[in-house]
């Protein structure tokens, strides 16, 4: 049986008042963790005539951008926003496919909701995963399955819940996983590289990669996450990692440590109780149930900045956080990959 890594109380966050100290002493800005600085060749050049709000996302044009920013409104709106303001930021969704890409604003947590839907002819195989804004409203955001018939673990994403289709113009980006079982990487829809244009510009991005560990009881401890993205470039716009072959991705750069542009994150590691006799962690009310899916994922220079943090919360049900600079298609299919069968060992 996999120990199971636990939610940890609000008391104990309290008594471990070592982080309380550190934070203040810290006034560093996150996002700076995640700076790479690299400007890739060409191809951002005509992309620095953006007015300079287009910091908040990759490629979007000027008039969509004062739409879907998540900065507060023009004219009329802002009234209605700062009543909202307390609870939480409103997080506004006005175009799906530019939202779902877009690293989250600085500052705001984009709490979400992940369902797995195991009914149906073969879905206790092939569940399909669905995920929304845990907001009142409860937006629909991505939708995730396991293709049948593939050689390794392969999931489609697409931004319509009843189209999960390779063709369809809903996919959005698809996870792939080694032979093991044991790598991961998720790209975005551009074109495969044989399929590349003359200047390169529609093959498709990887935007993360995810490397599970085993340990020396296999897969029966806390697992061990590494998860690789691309760094983030001086107007805080995702830098492009569009490899030619296998041996240019993210995984294979990791790998030789050749770390320009990329950035790398760890699973926290979970503490011993000796009360319950489990692993650990404090994820302050939005997890409710042990389950060795749990994770919260940090850079290594600031272990208090969660990027993003997963956990059960129902049997079919979990909350997925995510910060700066993770986008909703990134944090969503690394929760996928801590689904696939050869990690599974509840």
């Amino acid at each position: 049986v996999c120990p199971q890594a636990v939610t940890g109380s609000d008391e104990e966050d309290d008594s471990d008042a070592s982080t309380k100290p550190i934070r203040s002493e810290k006034k560093k800005n996150p996002a700076s963790l995640f700076q790479t600085g690299g400007e890739p060749p060409k191809e951002k050049k005509t992309k620095k005539k953006a007015p300079p709000k287009a910091a908040d996302s990759e490629e979007e044009t000027p008039e969509t951008l004062q739409k879907n920013s998540n900065r507060k409104g023009k004219g009329k709106k802002s009234k209605k926003v700062k009543e909202e303001r307390p609870p939480s930021p409103v997080i506004e969704v006005d175009n799906l496919e530019e939202f779902v890409l877009r690293p989250a604003q600085q500052g705001v947590t984009v709490k979400c909701r992940v369902t797995r839907d195991k009914k149906g002819m073969d879905r206790g195989l092939y569940p399909t995963y669905y995920l929304h804004l845990d907001n009142d409203k409860k937006v629909f955001l991505l939708a995730g399955r396991k293709r049948k018939k593939s050689k390794t673990s392969n999931y489609l994403i697409s931004i319509d819940p009843t189209d999960l289709s390779r063709g369809g113009e809903n996919f959005i980006g698809k996870l792939r996983s080694n032979l093991m079982g044991t790598r991961f990487t998720v790209f975005d829809n551009g074109a495969n590289p044989d399929r590349a244009n003359a200047d390169w510009s529609n093959v498709r991005q990887e935007l993360s990669a995810v490397v599970y560990e085993t340990n020396v009881l296999g897969f029966k401890g806390p697992r061990k996450m590494t998860v690789i993205i691309p760094g983030m470039n001086s107007d805080n716009e995702r830098v492009p990692i569009r490899p030619r072959n296998d041996n240019d991705g993210l995984l294979m750069r990791w790998q030789n440590r050749n770390m320009d542009n990329i950035i790398e994150l760890h699973n926290k590691a979970p503490v011993w109780n000796d009360e319950t006799q489990s692993y650990v962690l404090n994820f302050h009310g939005r997890v409710t149930h042990a389950s060795v899916k749990n994770f919260q994922i940090v850079h290594s220079s600031d272990p208090d900045y969660i990027v993003m943090q997963f956990g059960r919360v129902a049997d079919d049900a979990f909350t997925m956080d995510y910060n700066y600079p993770l986008c909703a298609v990134q944090a969503f299919a690394i929760a996928l990959s801590s689904f696939d069968g050869k990690l599974a060992c509840e």
